[in-house]
């Protein structure tokens, strides 16, 4: 169970039944048959005092998942919630709606890529010890790979359910297996998520309608991948959409912050020449070159030009500042960062400009980054639009380790970043009207269970009133 997409009247709560979750058919277990799942709210956790209920269905064409949207509830408070469906009864989870107006401070974490086989989920179980408001997850919840499909890094602690996931059978039980982690499920009954997928959720590095490996048949594949997604997920009915799941969409936390979260995947141009971490490729610099396409384009650029919050957060998926990963003369990108966008990149960048305190919040890395946005990345006199933090893995690419050599001379390399942390972690940021303070959290192992998280990092924003606000980026302080 899990909630999500919080309004300032009420949530999204989620559930899918299931009595044998790891059934190869992908059904859970269920029998061929609707069946009806009552839901409860309370403002507390004992339910002494219930101030929602109902009854839901949960079909069986949707793998007998359930999405339940609120209203009419109270603004800026906790709310508890809780399933119950032929004389089974579910776990309590905490939930809140979003503020109105003058707001106290917003605590939120920032996570992304969990890849099941290569560790333990103990930073789930850290973060949600903190006790967030809100959970922004960006991207790369579950991975598609066979058995170590993709364990060169990590080696494998922990196997995926047979087989690359390809039909909506496959993706249903995938979704199942991540779920049935406990500390996943800590995290998730904590506090609403913000959820949006990136490539894995589907298939890696796929870009718009093209698939990453030229595969046949892939149109049906991201439409039943999405399909399992939104079953799996506490999103509203109406992100998906036929054969297209609507995941960028903006929540406003009161007056305090709007969260802009984007889709960096779906209608996108394909990657420039052949993908992958290159040099020389003056393809990623063409003009007319799209990351986010033009309808979510126009709908970003309203969504910051009509902004009246104190702060704007863009959550997205992938590394947004230039990050050269050549030591010495040469340059060498990943062409399916926004470095392989070059010129929509400074668009971006120049509308950021023209916003309130912005900050972008991102995933995929699988390594902690801050890093100063610039309009002109090779320009060191380029004014500071933005600040990036970006949050390493929950679990991909195991352990993690810290070789100093190698981040001193990325850092050099690239003098706008200022940090770089390859262990698991993720963020904890707390957002006032005058700063925003970030945790960047990271574990030393989860290959085994058990490890404490620690702050490695930390950085406060100071935010920026009035014209210099929409000119220049909020001036950090670093502890």
């Amino acid at each position: 169970m899990a909630s999500g997409d919080p309004s300032s009247d009420g949530f999204v709560l989620w559930t899918r039944l299931a009595v044998s979750p790891l059934s190869g058919d992908g059904r859970g277990g269920m029998p061929a048959r609707d069946v009806e799942v009552d839901w409860q709210v309370s403002t507390d956790e004992r339910f002494s005092t219930i101030v929602k209920s109902g009854t839901a269905t949960a079909r069986a064409r949707d793998a007998h998942s359930v999405h339940v949207e609120l209203n009419g509830l109270e603004p800026g408070r906790d709310y508890f919630y809780r399933f119950r469906s032929e004389g089974r009864l579910s776990p309590a989870g905490r939930t809140r709606t979003t503020p109105t107006g003058e707001t106290t401070p917003l605590t939120f974490a920032v996570a992304a890529c969990a890849h099941y086989e290569h560790g333990y989920y103990t930073a789930y179980r850290r973060l949600a010890e903190q006790e967030p408001d809100l959970v922004v997850f960006l991207g790369d919840y579950m991975y598609e790979y066979g058995p170590s499909g993709y364990t060169a890094l990590a080696g494998r602690v922990r196997t995926h359910t047979p087989g690359k996931c390809q039909t909506l059978a496959d993706y249903r039980l995938r979704h199942a297996q991540y779920k049935s982690d406990h500390d996943l499920q800590a995290a998730h009954a904590v506090a609403p998520w913000l959820v949006a997928f990136d490539d894995h959720e589907i298939e890696n590095n796929w870009a718009g309608p093209v698939s990453s490996t030229g595969a046949p048949g892939f149109a049906r594949r991201r439409a039943e991948a999405f399909r399992a997604y939104y079953e799996n997920m506490p999103l509203r009915r109406a992100s998906l959409q036929g054969a297209v799941l609507k995941v960028n969409r903006r929540i406003s936390w009161g007056t305090l912050a709007r969260f802009h979260l984007l889709d960096t995947r779906q209608f996108r141009d394909d990657q420039a020449c052949l993908d992958g971490v290159r040099a020389g490729c003056d393809d990623r610099l063409a003009d007319k070159r799209t990351l986010l396409g033009a309808g979510q384009w126009s709908w970003l650029e309203d969504g910051l030009r009509g902004s009246t919050t104190r702060w704007n957060l863009l959550g997205q998926q992938i590394m947004m500042a230039h990050r050269d990963y050549k030591v010495g003369p040469g340059r060498e990108v990943n062409l399916d960062s926004w470095d392989g966008y070059a010129a929509e990149r400074t668009r971006l960048l120049g509308s950021l400009a023209r916003t309130s305190n912005p900050v972008v919040l991102t995933g995929d890395a699988h390594m902690h980054h801050l890093a100063e946005l610039k309009t002109d990345f090779d320009d060191p006199d380029s004014p500071v639009v933005a600040r990036e933090l970006v949050a390493s893995s929950i679990a991909s690419d195991g352990d993690g380790y810290r070789d100093r050599t190698w981040i001193s001379e990325a850092l050099q390399e690239n003098p706008h970043i200022s940090y770089i942390d390859q262990r698991r972690g993720y963020l904890v940021a707390r957002l006032t009207r005058d700063d925003l303070s970030v945790d960047f959290r990271t574990l030393d192992y989860i290959s085994r269970r058990g490890a404490k998280a620690k702050t490695a990092h930390r950085l406060t924003i100071s935010a920026l009133t009035g014209a210099a606000a929409a000119g220049q980026a909020g001036a950090p302080r670093i502890g």
